[in-house]
């Protein structure tokens, strides 16, 4: 099972990654990865603010401490001038104690100048990267693009890709169609010669062409009959009746 279970992430993984690998472009991934880097040195600089404002905090700090420090001072000399020398030592040790506490707030600040520093010098050599992968950014951009129009066009003109096949389908089908469309106008022209349909306007019943044929044959055969028997009656000496002369012309006019 551990095999099998393994083989199936296997699979799943792979088939995301093609997934990803058709849906992904190089320009928004390379668009993305820039602004992450941006957003990488934006983070740095505001490191570097609170490094600087921290240690402008402790130095005014320093300041305020080293103000006291002198005032202790000049009260124990004061005190001292004026014969109390127990106020004048009270003085002198709260003054030793800020001394105490300026050493380390000094030492504090030495340790932020060094970060800042350390920070600022990060900050410098990532704006560098951050510029040159701009660069290179806009230059891949570019050849992406041009590769493309140029897959594109190739595609066009040699008529491969998926919208130029279904152009080709598309084109067949119509051919298809329209041949087809030629053979059923041509079939109903042919049938329409042959008398094979009747003529909806036509009153009265239709006659195909076997009834014209027909009806050809029996009138012939009554004009030949109705000649031979015209023939017998001018054989027997039959007077056949005269028709009026149309030159001459009626009584009276």
């Amino acid at each position: 099972m551990p095999g099998l279970k393994g083989r199936f992430s296997t699979v799943v993984k792979a088939k995301v990654s093609a997934a990803l690998d058709r849906t992904e472009d190089p320009a928004e991934t390379l668009d993305y990865s820039y602004e992450k880097q941006l957003e990488l040195l934006q983070n740095v600089k505001s490191g570097i603010a609170e490094v600087v404002t921290s240690k402008k905090r402790v130095q005014m700090q320093e300041e305020t401490l080293r103000a006291q420090a002198a005032k202790l001072d000049g009260q124990a000399r004061q005190a001292l001038a004026a014969g109390n020398e127990d106020l004048s030592r009270a003085a002198l040790q709260r003054k030793q104690a800020i001394v105490g506490e300026l050493g380390t707030l000094d030492q504090q600040v030495s340790d932020l100048e060094h970060q800042q520093q350390q920070l600022t010098e990060n900050e410098q050599k990532l704006q560098v990267k951050i510029e040159a992968f701009r660069t290179k950014k806009e230059v891949i951009k570019a050849q992406y693009s041009a590769a493309d129009a140029q897959v594109q066009i190739s595609e066009a003109a040699t008529g491969v890709g998926e919208q130029m096949a279904d152009v080709g389908l598309a084109m067949q089908r119509a051919i298809e169609k329209t041949e087809d469309m030629k053979a059923r106008a041509d079939a109903m022209g042919e049938l329409e010669q042959s008398g094979t349909f009747d003529d909806p306007m036509q009153l009265g019943s239709g006659e195909d062409d076997v009834d014209r044929q027909l009806e050809q044959v029996t009138s012939a055969g009554e004009v030949d009959s109705e000649l031979a028997k015209m023939k017998a009656e001018l054989g027997t000496g039959a007077t056949a009746p005269q028709l009026p002369d149309a030159a001459e012309k009626p009584a009276g006019s």
